[in-house]
């Protein structure tokens, strides 16, 4: 058997065999009690007890160390899972300190009304002056009124809709000609280009409206009307939206038939200044005026001036820095339960699963020479220390949350050195685990050496199992052959003691001859 287990799991396996070995002699000494009990003619023999002990006896001790050999190396098996678990989870949380985007986090805080922004990777610190002029809108547009008969059969032919440069087909058929059918069709077809159609009954008569469904000056709303038949007022439906020309960019619309169609809302672009430079977007989500900043408008910003300051976000800095804190000492946590020693804990069951364990031994030394070293980066060289980060005696780091905020917002070229992507404390910490899990490491070795300890017990196992079955049909056999002799030979010496009589006895035949 491997000695993979270590010292206090082999120990612990020949207790066991040890007290599996006593239990079946002490069953044995029954079984012979049992065998000499039958040998003198008092009862037949416990063929089934003594088969057991016999059968024990041999393989006791072998079956208690290889099931407790099977259970320590699932128990390490599982305690090397949670180690690896644990590590990959300080991983995780160590990424925004070694992937460069600790220091590249901002915030964007508007002030005013109708204006909100938010900052991401590859924003630049600054003050804006924001003065908005108009909005993004959707264009909307209603036809004009169609009396009842009208409604209820425009007639037939193509209609060809667009919005912006995407368009769609509708044939209008005797069976979908009413206005409510046109407006269905429209709103249920898979190439819609971005809008809905909605029949407004006024007091005048009926009305299509259509609405984009996307703001902009360029998502105009275009009919054109073709293969007319029956004209009822089918011709009506033709408009042609143009994109305006003037500085707010609000659309017109030209009707095609005889009932005319309005505006409601036209169809333009969001106008503004940033820091006297005039901008417009298609959207009041604007995304593309300052890298890496979105600006959201709404109508409460029209007329005014707002500011925008984008920051770097230091609060952030400081909860990504404290995530890694909390997650290294789960890890130590886990380190510390795995390898504890109990000395009050009943003998062979004090020690943790990795007590004494050199690959647990190489982690902890490797870790916490890590965070106890300092990191030199442009010049700049700096500890955990100095940002308010202790190392504690057990292992476990603590962070003092004022000198680390103090820290980041004062200090940004000393976080900068720390966190470096190249040799920073993270980055350190993440090629070592990496190295610890990776395919071929020493958790992977040592995850391998116990699976294949655990094939070959499985293996013993069986071999012994064999054996046992084959030892209890053996056994089983030749005692009970013992016990039918053994019947039959009481049996035949109590009817020759009747005949011939005993020591207190005379005998039947001696009775007769008198």
């Amino acid at each position: 058997m491997s000695t993979i287990s270590g010292t206090t799991s082999s120990l612990s396996s020949s207790a066991a065999a040890a007290a599996a070995e006593a239990a079946a002699q002490s069953a044995l000494q029954e079984a012979g009690q049992s065998l000499i009990s039958g040998s003198t003619g008092n009862s037949t023999l416990d063929v089934q007890s003594i088969v057991t002990a016999l059968v024990n006896s041999k393989v006791a001790g072998q079956t208690a160390a290889l099931t407790t050999e099977a259970t320590n190396d699932n128990t390490q098996i599982s305690a090397i899972g949670s180690l690896s678990a644990s590590l990959s989870s300080l991983q995780v949380g160590l990424a925004p300190l070694f992937n460069g985007t600790l220091q590249s986090t901002f915030t964007a805080t508007a002030g005013g009304s109708g204006l909100t922004a938010s900052a991401a990777t590859g924003a630049v610190a600054g003050s804006y002056s924001v003065d908005v002029t108009q909005i993004a809108q959707a264009q909307s547009i209603s036809s004009g009124a169609f009396t009842s008969t009208q409604a209820n059969g425009l007639g037939t032919g193509n209609l060809t809709i667009s919005v912006g440069s995407k368009s769609m087909q509708l044939a209008v058929t005797s069976t979908n000609d009413t206005l409510s059918d046109i407006a269905a069709a429209i709103n249920s077809s898979s190439s819609n280009p971005g809008l809905s159609a909605t029949v407004v009954n006024g007091s005048d008569g009926q009305h299509l409206v259509l609405s984009s469904t996307t703001t902009g000056a360029a998502n105009t709303i275009t009919v054109n009307v073709s293969n007319l038949a029956n004209d009822q007022g089918l011709s009506s439906l033709g408009v042609t939206s143009a994109q305006g020309t003037t500085t707010s960019g609000a659309s017109t619309i030209t009707s095609a038939g005889s009932i005319a169609w309005s505006q409601s809302t036209a169809a333009q672009n969001a106008q503004f200044t940033l820091n006297g430079t005039s901008a417009s977007s298609a959207s009041n989500t604007v995304t593309t005026v300052l890298t890496g900043v979105t600006m959201n408008l709404s109508a409460a910003a029209v007329g005014t001036t707002q500011s925008l300051t984008i920051a770097p976000d230091t609060s952030t800095q400081v909860s990504d820095i404290e995530t890694f804190v909390s997650d290294y000492n789960a890890v130590v946590s886990t380190m510390g339960n795995l390898s504890s020693f109990n000395s009050s804990a009943a003998a062979g069951s004090q020690g943790g699963p990795l007590l004494g364990d050199s690959m647990l031994n190489t982690i902890q030394s490797t870790l916490g020479n890590i965070v106890s070293g300092s990191v030199s980066n442009d010049g700049v060289t700096a500890t955990l220390s100095s940002l308010g980060i202790s190392l504690e005696s057990n292992g476990q780091l603590s962070v003092n949350t004022t000198t680390l905020t103090s820290a980041v917002q004062s200090n940004p070229t000393q976080v900068a050195a720390l966190f470096n992507s190249t040799n920073g404390v993270a980055a350190q910490l993440n090629t070592s685990i990496s190295a610890f899990t990776q395919t071929g490491g020493i958790i992977d070795i040592r995850t391998d050496q116990l699976t294949t300890d655990l094939q070959s017990v499985t293996t013993q196992s069986n071999a012994l199992t064999t054996y046992t079955q084959q030892l209890t049909s053996q056994y089983s056999a030749e005692f009970t052959a013992l016990n039918t002799l053994m019947a039959t030979t009481n049996s035949n010496s109590q009817y020759l003691t009747q005949l011939f009589g005993g020591a207190d006895s005379a005998g039947a035949l001696a009775k007769n001859s008198s």
